[in-house]
């Protein structure tokens, strides 16, 4: 099993990228549930810290950038993996 990264700049690139690629979906709850970003039509994630995420949204043509505090600080890449999963669920109850 491998083990968890500290969340570094380029670990936040290596999630930011995964979750860009494979991820949009969620990408987009993320703006939207999370990030009153609800008239957001696109999302992508740029960066990831233990604090937070930072989004830019697509909302009426704009590119506008969303920040979202998690609700606790991360400690390494598998807290980041298993509470970005949460949230989708989270998102998906309440959506």
């Amino acid at each position: 099993m491998a083990t968890a990264d500290v969340i570094t700049p380029e670990v936040s690139t290596r999630i930011c990228a995964h979750m860009n690629d494979d991820h949009a979906e969620a990408v987009l709850m993320y703006a939207k549930m999370f990030g009153n970003a609800t008239m957001a039509t696109a999302a992508t994630m740029d960066a990831i810290d233990p604090e937070g995420m930072d989004l830019t949204a697509q909302v009426d043509g704009a590119a506008t950038t969303v920040r979202i505090t998690f609700d606790h600080t991360l400690t390494d890449s598998e807290d980041a993996h298993q509470t970005l999963i949460a949230m989708v669920k989270q998102a998906r109850q309440k959506g």
